[in-house]
């Protein structure tokens, strides 16, 4: 089972920085997880909210304007590049100040890997709790993987197979509606099943017996320890 740093190596830095990646490789993660959402001029920032703590909205806020210490994607892949995995969750959910329908900013993500010459690469995992979301980066970037991030244990079952139909590669829902018949149901539909946030030694342990293929934790290196890595 991979172990993914949920936003970096989180419980010990700051969430979505360099110093979190950075942290996540010294703890000897598999790979992180983080969150990117568009500025004014359409900047790829690393940002779990779309309000920041101090009530400006990231999407009004031009490059000059965003907070000390919060990175652009870009420079976070190049941190990132020991990795084997990164999961880029892009944020673009209806009830946020920052909601856009034309999706472009999964286009944007799309574009940079592209220029980077890595939309072909099997490192990134692109998530969303949208489904447009991970369609549109389907749709554009057919080789990229793709996941669907779900909330709550709303027919579980129905969405799994609503994945698989989109074309999906994997399936993201909360460990607490993880058991064996969730994994086994996503792995015969042709999904990886990764489940999140999990910090608990024996619950994680429990979630590798059953078959769960990542787990996204705050602490990679408790991860790492229970795993017996």
């Amino acid at each position: 089972m991979f172990v993914i740093g949920h936003r970096g190596a989180s419980a010990a830095h700051p969430e979505n920085t360099l110093a979190a990646f950075t942290g996540a490789i010294t703890q000897g993660a598999d790979g992180v997880e983080l969150d990117v959402r568009r500025t004014r001029e359409g900047d790829l920032a690393l940002s779990h909210d779309d309000v920041l703590h101090d009530g400006r909205v990231l999407a009004e806020l031009g490059r000059a304007d965003l907070p000390a210490g919060m990175p652009l994607l870009d420079e976070a892949l190049e941190v990132c590049a020991p990795l084997a995995v990164v999961n880029i969750e892009i944020k673009n959910w209806p009830d946020d100040r920052d909601f856009d329908p034309t999706e472009a900013l999964a286009a944007s993500v799309v574009a940079l890997l592209d220029a980077r010459g890595e939309v072909s690469s099997r490192r990134y995992l692109i998530s969303a709790f949208h489904l447009p979301t991970v369609d549109r980066v389907r749709d554009l970037a057919p080789a990229l993987s793709t996941a669907w991030l779900v909330i709550g244990n709303d027919d579980l079952a129905a969405q799994i197979d609503r994945a698989a139909r989109h074309g999906h590669r994997a399936i993201h829902p909360h460990h607490a509606f993880v058991n064996e018949e969730v994994v086994a149901r996503a792995h015969d539909a042709g999904l990886a099943l990764n489940t999140w946030t999990c910090d608990e030694p024996d619950r994680i342990r429990w979630l590798s017996d059953i078959g769960v293929d990542a787990v996204v934790t705050n602490v990679p290196d408790v991860a790492l320890a229970a795993l017996g890595r």
